[in-house]
């Protein structure tokens, strides 16, 4: 059901204290040497079934996604897409294997070709706007993680390095990319790398793996990991009159291999900037003193709820109907704690092992229709070798809908986990191809995008 948990895989019952990946886990996932003790398995369990009604609302909500959300990076405030989609990020899609052109003796298969399923996330944000905090905050909650600046990085400490060893052998170290494989490798401050440390990332995160020819050493390593990127505009601040391209230092093949695309402004909001400075004045103040500081809170909420009541109303709700994330994470943030982070890393790292959900035809429909909107929008703003929408934007949706699914450790992509996908998809869509007048442009986004000044 919508908003429950699939079955639950790998959780057999208590063995001294631990309990052991079983058989159904392993057809999945190979042997697999994870354990949980029952403590984390009781409140992996309670997160995936909890079901959670918004007050007089009649419509039921995918509770364990939002109040993940709302679990990452708490001390933040809003930036509630941003934190969606580097959940995602961490979650990850469901791998999969195609067949290789090649064929053995008698029609066997010689190989396959694996198909990428970890995603690739960039926030490109004006300075203060706690980039680098939502990046952090990652790193705490993932498996496996490894934090780098791009401005102290070099390719070979990003990849492989080749040392001399005692003997005159010579020896094979690994970088970031591949003491993060199987997690996220999250790298602060991207602008600022040089372009041949940049290059050297286009193989790793199209293909997870990183090949080196030096010295007589030919090999290749594996390198299957998420990256979570932040970066600064070359002039400071994000000018809309220019594009992605233009505002950033990075090469267009490099950033199209990201699949969602984030952008930060600091524009002065009188709501917003009440909420921001009470939160960071109350991280400052004792615990006695924190009580009467909630006002703004109440208030932005209050009239979050009448919108959600709106919305549900406008839409005439029925028991499965879906209110937007935009409405519904900021009302998680007054109505729910945020989980402790040791929380957040088990259930994400249960999830990452056992669930391998499989996309529903209803929800393919719904990612099918919303691409081909992309590729051929309403107004006719198509032109010839200008549309930067390619098959890589649909391959970026199934991997959000599976790791969406997974956020609620379903066997099956639903229809909701596509809506929610496509609506995160919309927004980084439209701040990319948004100009300085608020207007749509679709000949400008993506990585070719020019600007028309």
């Amino acid at each position: 059901s919508y908003g429950r948990g699939g079955g639950l895989k790998g959780m057999e019952g208590p063995n001294n204290g631990q309990v052991e990946g079983g058989a159904d886990a392993n057809q999945f996932s190979g042997s697999s040497s994870m354990t949980f003790t029952t403590e984390q398995y009781d409140r992996i369990v309670k997160i995936a079934h909890a079901d959670h009604m918004y007050g007089p609302l009649s419509a039921r909500m995918a509770f364990p996604f939002d109040l993940l959300v709302r679990s990452m990076c708490p001390s933040i405030i809003g930036h509630d897409c941003v934190k969606a989609g580097i959940l995602l990020g961490l979650l990850g899609g469901t791998p999969s294997l195609e067949d290789g052109i090649g064929s053995g003796v008698g029609g066997s298969r010689n190989y396959q070709c694996s198909i990428r399923s970890n995603i690739h996330i960039l926030v490109v944000g004006d300075p203060g706007m706690g980039k680098s905090q939502m990046l952090l905050g990652a790193t705490q909650v993932a498996s496996r993680s490894v934090y780098v600046g791009g401005n102290t990085s070099s390719t070979t400490g990003l990849t492989i390095s080749l040392t001399k060893e005692q003997g005159g052998e010579t020896g094979i170290e690994a970088g970031a990319l591949v003491l993060a494989d199987q997690g996220v490798c999250c790298i602060d401050e991207f602008d600022k790398m040089a372009k041949s440390n940049q290059d050297g990332l286009l193989e790793a995160m199209e293909q997870q793996q990183i090949s080196i020819a030096k010295a007589g050493v030919v090999a290749s390593l594996p390198a299957r990991c998420s990256v979570i990127a932040a970066a600064n505009p070359k002039q400071g601040s994000y000018n809309m009159g220019k594009s992605v391209a233009e505002n950033l230092n990075i090469p267009p093949p490099l950033l199209s291999r990201f699949d969602l695309v984030f952008i930060l402004r600091d524009r002065s909001n009188l709501e917003q900037d009440k909420l921001v400075s009470g939160n960071i004045m109350a991280l400052y103040q004792s615990r006695k003193d924190k009580g009467g500081g909630n006002g703004e809170m109440d208030e932005f909420m209050n009239r979050h709820e009448a919108d959600m009541m709106k919305s549900v109303s406008d839409g005439n709700s029925t028991s499965n109907s879906n209110v937007p994330m935009k409405i519904r994470l900021p009302w998680i943030v007054d109505t729910q704690n945020p989980l402790p982070a040791n929380v957040v890393k088990d259930y994400i790292m249960y999830a990452k092992e056992y669930c391998k959900p499989k996309l529903t035809g209803e929800a393919a429909a719904i990612l099918k229709d919303y691409f081909m909107s992309l590729r051929y929008p309403e107004d006719g703003s198509q032109k010839s070798g200008s549309m930067p929408i390619t098959t890589r934007q649909l391959e970026a949706l199934i991997r959000l809908s599976q790791a969406r699914a997974k956020a609620c450790l379903r066997e099956f992509v639903l229809k909701e986990d596509a809506e929610d996908v496509v609506e995160l998809m919309r927004d980084s869509v439209d701040q990319i191809h948004m100009d300085n007048d608020g207007n749509i442009d679709r000949t400008r986004g993506g990585v070719m995008g020019k600007s028309k000044r």
